[in-house]
């Protein structure tokens, strides 16, 4: 089984008007055919919304100006996820059930409005909250340094006592710093690539890799094309795998990475190493140029699988 570690489904249905049942929209790849298609089983399903401060996305209504708009766009999202009929994994033993299954994953903590809420959003599904997208209440994200704020901070203990799981992606680094200093629970990079290969705050560098390890989390790899290369051309495989090498160096293994493709996700099927889903098959003979079949299997999605099964609760 595949695994995703991070895609904007319901972001792109009622934002785009691309929806998930049906065929994917001209020059996109995510569908719900497209993906069990392609063999993927489960995916980091999102609820993200844009501030008001991304101009270019004010267009689509689906932005925020404050934490009440916040939380009733990502709850419209999670009812789009009930309408299309969407299997949520809630628990251990939900894993692995027949058919395309989510976890929910929080992009941007704004729609929690207080620390009371994080019950809340845990009984309507929520498993993994990242702080940031780009600035948030709760602390600095891309291109928008700065650590936690004293929001932030609050908010911490009530996530640990959620059992959520915490996401790093699109975190400032002074933020990163304040989480590993603060954090004791489960916590990943849904979807961050390696900042030696590519320069940038949106990647990680080599320490934040190998942390998350130490901790047992894992790092998924993003398919976008400004977090693969450097340069304007067309990514492809050979330069997704570039990555999950450098990041299982970095990590001290491979079993510390998985994917996080982020198809879809603000970019066009010219942005991202694949013409259609299915050439998802040719990734599994291209790592294994590089890593055992145990370890490719890891990386498609057992990584991720181990992973949940100790961070999700039993019952």
């Amino acid at each position: 089984m595949i695994i995703d570690g991070h895609l904007d489904i319901a972001w792109n249905a009622l934002a785009f008007g691309r929806g998930f049942d049906r065929p994917a929209a001209k020059g996109y790849l995510v569908s719900r055919d497209a993906l069990e298609g392609a063999g993927v089983g489960l995916v980091f399903a999102t609820l993200f919304a844009a501030p008001s401060v991304e101009v270019e996305l004010r267009e689509t209504g689906a932005y925020y100006r404050n934490a009440r708009e916040a939380r009733l766009l990502a709850l419209s999202q999670l009812n789009y996820y009930a309408a299309v009929g969407l299997p949520l994994v809630r628990r251990r033993r939900d894993l692995g059930r027949a058919g395309l299954q989510a976890v929910i994953l929080m992009e941007g903590a704004d729609p929690i409005e207080s620390p009371a809420q994080v019950a809340d959003w845990w009984e309507r599904g929520v498993r993994i909250v990242g702080l940031a997208w780009q600035r948030t209440r709760y602390s600095g994200g891309t291109h928008a340094p700065g650590g936690l704020t004293t929001a932030g901070r609050r908010l911490l203990p009530a996530l640990a006592r959620a059992g959520m799981i915490l996401d790093l992606s699109h975190l400032a680094d002074q933020a990163v710093e304040d989480v590993f200093e603060l954090w004791k629970g489960r916590l990943i990079a849904s979807h961050s690539n390696a900042r030696a290969l590519v320069p940038g705050d949106r990647q990680l560098p080599d320490a934040t890799v190998a942390e998350i390890a130490r901790r047992g989390g894992i790092v998924g790899v993003s398919f976008f094309r400004g977090h693969l290369r450097t340069d304007d051309r067309k990514p492809n495989l050979d330069d997704v795998a570039r990555h999950i090498r450098h990041l299982a160096r970095a990590a001290g293994g491979p079993e510390h990475v998985g994917l996080g493709s982020d198809l879809d996700g603000g970019f066009a099927a010219d942005a991202a190493p694949l013409r259609s889903l299915a050439e998802l098959a040719r990734l599994e003979p291209r790592l294994r140029r590089d890593f055992s079949a145990e370890q490719v299997e890891g990386i498609l999605g057992g990584n991720w699988l181990r992973f949940l099964w100790r961070a999700l609760p039993s019952r």
